[in-house]
């Protein structure tokens, strides 16, 4: 298996209304990650690009499915399958990217 850059590991982040009350209430990250990368490899990416030396506290994962739709008696797919990844981070720590 290839090695992931650390920027090939993050796709991107994922607001919504649910993040963002995750990032004020619990300092929980959500971002979009590549499906073939693991725990260790998002955490070093997210310690290496938003600058935090070890503040990462745990990272989940989760594979969501592709959504289906049907026009008459055809199936098609809404949106594809992608991995997420929610990252915690100590107290008192941030991503700047968040706060905009």
């Amino acid at each position: 298996m290839a090695e992931l850059h650390i920027y090939d590991v993050i796709r991107r982040p994922v607001i919504t209304e649910k993040t963002t009350g995750m990032v004020d209430d619990d300092n929980k990250y959500v971002f979009e990650v590549a499906r073939n990368a693991n725990k260790i490899q998002i955490k070093e990416a997210v310690e290496e690009i938003f600058e935090l030396e070890g503040k990462v506290l745990k990272v989940n994962t989760m594979n969501m499915p592709a959504k289906r739709g049907r026009r008459g008696r055809n199936w098609y797919i809404r949106s594809r399958q992608w991995k997420k990844a929610v990252v915690t981070l100590e107290d008192g720590v941030s991503i700047e990217l968040f706060n905009v």
